[in-house]
């Protein structure tokens, strides 16, 4: 068979080959900041263990990812002289003692790390403050009918009240962490045609642990409210994900003007979009520094925290307007039952205030 060519396609067959033998693959020369040592954790006055997480960065590659640190000693102490060495529970994070060191108002915390390739990491000295009592939580149900999906129609956003003490320079974090009750701990990856996925029952009781992760950190100076009340500090808000009970845990932490810093310029970066008005990147930096190779830079943060801690139960049929969208789930009564797997984002320990 004899193909033909049309006069035309000649012109564009050249400039097809002309077009690509000019074009030549682009690779930026990015920075290297080499094999640096990343820290993550706190010590709070709430009972332990506490965890530490310890990465590498890498250079920049399309995966970027960071190595986790293997085999390395770490240690809290106060400045009692009272010290504490971690254990490793996995590759790259460290936990205190069950009945080991606890924090105490009043009183600073040190972390020591140090590498298999001999180099030492110490944190600034982090005092802890109490931190005062939440007097209130509590939430109010808007609807948002030009939304466009019914889970983000239906919102109830959470706020606490707390009063701020008389001392200058008090600073304040919120965390929050929802626990869902969960009777299916298997879960098919696809949904049947007619919409519902193939659950396995839990063997036990089970909660799913959602959280703020990033993004979504709420921070406060007292700098303009000094020794007032902290009325409606918006903290989360509730999705229409499901009919059942929505039940959330807020942590008040009143950290150090350092740690304020640390987290409010993360969050400044995480939440820039590359608009011409967003602030320039910055170096996050932190607080620990390489006391053995004292040019080596190392980054994250080691606090130390008063905490409080409310809880709060949302009634989601009450106020709610259609029906709420979330996976659906039959469970398979012949599959017999997965168990509960303990993970950041499960638990089969019952929340405190759970049955209050």
């Amino acid at each position: 068979m004899r193909y033909r060519i049309w006069p035309n396609s000649w012109l564009v067959i050249i400039c097809a080959f002309w077009v690509g033998a000019c074009v030549k693959s682009y690779s930026p020369d990015m920075p290297s900041i080499g094999k640096r040592l990343i820290v993550e954790g706190m010590i709070t006055d709430q009972p332990g263990p506490y965890v530490i997480r310890l990465s590498y960065t890498t250079d920049y590659t399309f995966a970027s990812l960071n190595y986790l640190v293997y085999n390395a000693s770490v240690s809290i102490t106060d400045d009692a002289g009272t010290t504490d060495v971690l254990q490793q529970l996995s590759p790259g994070v460290y936990q205190t003692r069950t009945n080991g060191i606890r924090g105490v108002a009043g009183r600073s915390y040190k972390l020591t790390v140090k590498t298999t390739d001999g180099h030492v990491y110490e944190s600034a000295p982090e005092p802890l403050k109490a931190s005062p009592p939440i007097q209130a939580i509590y939430y109010e149900y808007t609807y948002h009918p030009t939304e466009p999906t019914n889970d983000k129609r239906n919102q109830w956003d959470v706020y606490i009240d707390t009063q701020d003490p008389e001392t200058t320079g008090d600073y304040y974090r919120w965390q929050w962490k929802n626990y869902e009750a969960i009777s299916s701990c298997r879960v098919s990856p696809d949904a049947g045609i007619d919409g519902y996925y193939t659950g396995v029952a839990c063997c036990s009781a089970c909660w799913d642990i959602n959280q703020c992760y990033t993004n979504c950190l709420s921070l406060r100076s007292d700098a303009r409210i000094n020794g007032k009340q902290i009325s409606r500090q918006y903290i989360m808000s509730a999705p229409f994900t499901s009919l059942t009970t929505y039940y959330v845990e807020v942590e008040q932490q009143r950290i150090s003007k350092g740690a304020f810093q640390f987290f409010n310029t993360a969050d400044k970066l995480v939440s820039n979009t590359g608009g011409i008005f967003d602030a320039a990147p910055v170096s996050l930096g932190g607080n620990i520094r390489c006391t053995s190779h004292p040019d080596e830079q190392a980054y994250g943060y080691f606090g130390a925290a008063g905490v409080t801690v409310r809880s709060l139960k949302i009634d989601r049929i009450k106020d709610a307007v259609g029906d709420p969208v979330g996976k659906k789930i039959r469970i398979d009564a012949l599959a017999g039952c997965a168990a509960c797997v303990e993970s950041t984002y499960r638990t089969a320990i019952k929340p405190r205030w759970w049955d209050n």
